[in-house]
């Protein structure tokens, strides 16, 4: 799969669609360092041990680069129960990257990662970047669709070259 840019100046806001999401009790947000081994757990069980690993680098930069969507249900006695849905990084695997990113198949077709890759993209944006890359994009329409990405020709294996799995 092919790297994808996107031009950062040129991508909608986050907030509508975090705001949609909202009113089901979906919050889109930064995680706190507690919730670091949790979130990355999950990642690793819904996903790869590779996806862990990247996602893990983003806790550990300022801001952090991660974002999660949590589904937050208000118990009996008042107590908020939250369930994670999906997450998404930037600058995991290397500056001006964003992913990995996934949401739990359950959720899928409810906007999740579209808010996420936006306040992403955002993010990077506000950090002061000019251009964004996609590495190894899955779903390239997608991206093109929501960010207006573009395919970068050869650009496989890219930065991906020779990389250790263990």
């Amino acid at each position: 799969m092919a790297d994808l840019l996107v031009k950062l100046y040129n991508i909608p806001s986050a907030q509508p669609d975090i705001d949609a999401l909202a009113k089901k009790n979906i919050v889109i947000r930064r995680p706190i360092g507690p919730e670091n081994w949790g979130v990355i757990s999950w990642i690793q069980k819904h996903f790869s041990d590779g996806w862990a690993s990247e996602a893990e680098n983003a806790f550990f930069r300022s801001p952090k680069g991660i974002y999660i969507a949590i589904r937050e249900t208000v118990e009996e006695d008042g107590r908020i129960k939250p369930e994670m849905l999906g997450f998404a990084c930037y600058d995991a695997t290397v500056k001006g990257f964003f992913g990995p990113t996934g949401v739990d198949e359950k959720e899928r077709g409810q906007g999740i990662g579209k808010a996420l890759l936006l306040a992403c993209l955002n993010a990077m944006k506000e950090e002061g970047y000019g251009y964004g890359i996609i590495g190894s994009a899955g779903p390239v329409d997608f991206y093109k669709k929501v960010c207006g990405a573009i395919v970068i020709e050869d650009s496989r294996p890219g930065v991906y070259r020779g990389m250790y799995q263990g």
